[in-house]
């Protein structure tokens, strides 16, 4: 069988995306789909595959796979390509609302390539966890944005081994069961903060992490590194913004701004 898909780019983070209201590809099939569409030598090539399928109370439904074929709940960057790919197809307006695992999100399309995501609010907020791996000891603040993630502040992230210790972190017992993605933060001036980010479920760095910089500027802003909204600069090179409210122990009003890029689209025998 031959189906559509579109390659989308948001902040060096790819993405393969594919319009499944009509349930042309049965859910049981997710997971193998994107291990193979996924591959860069033998297919399309992505971190992930996430499919649009129809929702009977909001603008559609998007469902996220990882390039290993894990389900995650929630990609920041996944959520701006897919409102862009909704909005190229005419699945739906500028300001939509889809569904996602981990709740209800809002987008809008705005001028130059970008995208407009209102985000849920985060949880399981854990100030100054001490670990000590690979014979390093991390101090490490933890909040779960969608999915989960450690962060790390360091004074020379250019230097950072991101796949060491992200990898090692990652599968720390201190994360088990499901383990953390890892974001490694150098703070600079002008309220801007440099991301690099260890991903699971693509097991190495990534160009960008939505989550992990959404996750990165709400922890830099607790300790009093930034103010929102902070401006981040995503290994790609890419900038984005990431705005909220902190009060009563809360963090609340959370949008992330950034790009996405229709790549090409094309036909893919499946």
């Amino acid at each position: 069988m031959n189906i559509n898909f579109s390659k989308l780019t948001a902040a060096g983070n790819d993405f393969v995306l594919i319009d499944n209201r009509e349930n042309i590809i049965n859910e049981k099939n997710y997971r193998n789909l994107a291990i193979k569409l996924c591959d860069r030598k033998y297919s399309i090539g992505a971190d992930g595959l996430i499919f649009l399928e129809k929702s009977s109370e909001k603008d559609f439904k998007m469902k996220y796979f990882n390039s290993d074929g894990s389900h995650a709940s929630m990609c920041g960057n996944g959520g701006r390509s897919i409102a862009m790919f909704a909005f190229e197809i005419g699945a739906a307006k500028e300001k939509m609302i889809f569904e996602t695992d981990a709740g209800v999100i809002n987008a809008e399309i705005i001028p130059g390539n970008r995208v407009k995501l209102d985000l849920y609010d985060p949880k399981d907020l854990k100030r100054d966890i001490k670990i000590e791996s690979e014979g390093q000891k991390f101090d490490i603040d933890f909040i779960n944005t969608g999915v989960p993630h450690a962060v790390i502040f360091v004074d020379d992230i250019e230097n950072a081994d991101v796949f060491r210790y992200g990898r090692a972190i990652r599968n720390h017992k201190e994360f088990a069961p499901s383990g953390t993605n890892v974001n490694f933060v150098r703070v600079l001036k002008d309220n801007t903060i440099l991301v690099r980010t260890y991903e699971r479920g693509v097991e190495g760095e990534t160009l960008a992490c939505g989550t992990g910089i959404t996750a990165s500027a709400i922890i830099s802003g607790l300790k009093g590194f930034a103010k929102s909204p902070v401006n981040v600069v995503a290994r790609g090179g890419d900038k984005l913004a990431v705005a909220f409210k902190t009060g009563d122990g809360k963090i609340t009003g959370v949008v992330l701004e950034g790009p996405a890029v229709i790549a090409f689209k094309g036909t893919v025998k499946i």
